[in-house]
């Protein structure tokens, strides 16, 4: 094992771990199925966020003053949106194997939203339930209870990893009723 700098490291180690690789076999075979028409289901998961956490538009100034689910699915900008979260799952889905290679991935996208975008972290956590909610859904064949734990389990440590980067940050909450 490569020798870990400090404790908050060795934790970041662990968390990485999580997943089995008969796990990390599941998240493969499922995400396939998903990944083969990433953009309209990134598409129904970004107008769930936003029908259901209306707040979460605030950082989106192409599409924050749309609120007609049909006119959200017709945006471009929100389309363009979509692929890059689909696109970031299927770079951690490709990695998943790679724990250094995820936690850098999942750092890259903390510290965007943190410096950059300025969004509240626990969107990030909002936004993994409604992703769970539409992938079970939108695939109830494929997405048995198992197959749910198992992306369940992914999308905490993909949390944990984003959150870890805003903390390395120094990340302050800007409020504590944002949604």
């Amino acid at each position: 094992m490569e020798k870990v700098q400090g404790e908050g490291e060795m934790e970041r180690r662990e968390r990485a771990d999580q997943l089995s690789e008969a796990e990390r076999a599941m998240i493969r075979d499922t995400w396939g199925r998903v990944y083969e028409h990433c953009e309209d289901v990134g598409v129904s998961v970004l107008i769930r966020f936003f029908v259901n956490f209306p707040s979460a538009k605030q950082y989106f100034s192409q599409f924050r003053d749309m609120e007609d689910p049909e006119e959200m699915e017709q945006s471009p900008q929100l389309r363009k949106h979509a692929r890059r979260v689909m696109n970031a799952i299927n770079t951690v889905v490709e990695n998943i194997s790679d724990a250094d290679k995820v936690s850098s991935i999942l750092g890259l996208v903390g510290r965007a939203h943190a410096l950059k975008h300025k969004v509240e972290p626990m969107y990030f956590k909002i936004l993994s339930g409604v992703i769970l909610e539409v992938l079970s859904e939108e695939y109830p064949d494929c997405f048995t209870v198992d197959v749910q734990r198992v992306w369940t389990k992914l999308m905490g440590a993909v949390y944990w990893h984003v959150t870890a980067a805003y903390k390395e940050v120094g990340w302050v909450q800007l409020s504590s009723s944002a949604v």
